[in-house]
């Protein structure tokens, strides 16, 4: 067997199994929702409250140099600032 086609023969069966998986996705693809709660971009840092039921709730966000404070968001993407100023954000179980 040659190199050549051992390694298609394996990149084959790795995509065969990731795909079993669910793993593998395509770049015509839709395009992926944003996760719930916090996550960042390449520069930017968001907090996603998923809800159906319109509520506003209280979170603490994490600044990198400056004080945490608490923010009220209401459903959907809220936009924190820029990736390198916050740590990170969390729900404190509070509406608002």
């Amino acid at each position: 067997m040659s190199v050549r086609r051992f390694v298609t023969g394996a990149l084959g069966s790795a995509a065969l199994v990731l795909s079993s998986f669910g793993v593998v996705t395509t770049a015509a693809g839709s395009a992926v929702a944003d996760p719930c709660g916090f996550f960042e971009t390449g520069s930017d840092a968001y907090y996603h409250h998923c809800t159906s039921d319109g509520s506003r709730v209280v979170i603490k966000v994490e600044a990198a140099w400056a004080p945490d404070y608490e923010r009220c968001v209401a459903p959907g993407k809220t936009w924190l600032g820029s990736s390198s100023k916050i740590d990170g954000a969390y729900y404190l179980g509070r509406t608002c």
